[in-house]
C-alpha cells in the first residue's frame, strides 16, 4: 500500500514496527513527545530526561525510546517534506495501525508546526558545505597540452568551504577555460536566484 507521508511508497517496515510500541503510551503522552520530536527537527535539542519520563509508564527500554524518536523524526519530517496536511497524515497513520486517540494528538502537534517544520527542512537540504570565500585570476596560456586554441584564456580559481559539520574549513583550487568559466557563472547566479526565491517564501 502507498502512502502520501512515505512520498507515495510503501511505508519502511522499521516504521510498521515501531507503530505498536507507540501504541503503548498514552495520546496526551503521544502529544508530547511529538512536541519533544518536533523541537529536536528545528534544531533544539531533545530533552531524553523528559523522553524517558513520558514513556516510564509504558516501560519503555532504552532502546524503545530512540526507536520511537526515530519513527517520529521519520513520520513528521517526512510529511512536512511531501506537505501533507494533518488531515491525511492522521488517516494514513490508523491504517498503519496506529489507533485513533494517538494520531489525533500527532496530527495536532504537526500541524501546528508545520510551517516552521519546512522551513527548517528547506534551510538545511542541499547544505553540503558553506561557501567562505573565493580567490581567482585570469591567465593568458602561451602553449599548453591540455588546450586547443593556444593563447587561449584561463581562469584559476581557489574556492574556500567551510564544512556543516565540524566547522573545517578546506580548500579546492581548479582551472577552467574561458567558455567554461562563463558557464559556471550564469549556473551559479541561477542557483543564487533560485535560493533567494525560496527564502523569501
Amino acid at each position: 500500500m502507498k502512502f502520501r507521508f512515505c512520498g507515495d511508497l510503501d511505508c519502511p517496515d522499521w516504521v510498521l514496527a515501531e507503530i505498536s510500541i507507540l501504541s503503548k503510551i498514552t495520546s496526551v503522552k503521544m502529544k508530547l513527545l511529538s512536541v519533544q520530536v518536533i523541537k529536536d527537527i528545528l534544531g533544539n535539542e531533545i530533552d531524553y530526561q523528559k523522553v524517558a519520563k513520558l514513556t516510564a509508564d509504558a516501560k519503555y527500554e532504552e532502546s524503545d525510546i530512540k526507536a520511537s524518536v526515530a519513527a517520529l523524526n521519520f513520520i513528521l519530517t517526512s510529511a512536512a517534506k511531501y506537505s501533507v496536511d494533518s488531515e491525511s497524515l492522521s488517516h494514513e497513520l490508523q491504517q498503519l495501525g496506529l489507533p485513533k486517540e494517538h494520531t489525533s494528538s500527532l496530527c495536532k502537534a504537526y500541524g501546528d508546526n508545520l510551517t516552521d517544520l519546512q522551513l527548517s527542512l528547506r534551510q538545511q537540504s542541499l547544505r553540503v558545505s558553506r561557501l567562505q570565500g573565493v580567490e581567482w585570476r585570469v591567465d593568458h596560456v602561451i602553449s599548453s597540452s591540455y588546450l586547443q586554441d593556444i593563447g587561449e584564456p584561463c581562469v584559476q580559481l581557489k574556492m574556500n568551504k567551510e564544512d556543516v559539520d565540524n566547522g573545517e574549513v578546506a580548500s579546492v583550487s581548479f582551472t577552467s577555460s574561458a567558455d567554461k568559466f562563463r558557464i559556471l557563472l550564469t549556473e551559479l547566479k541561477q542557483a543564487y536566484n533560485v535560493m533567494e526565491t525560496v527564502s523569501n517564501q
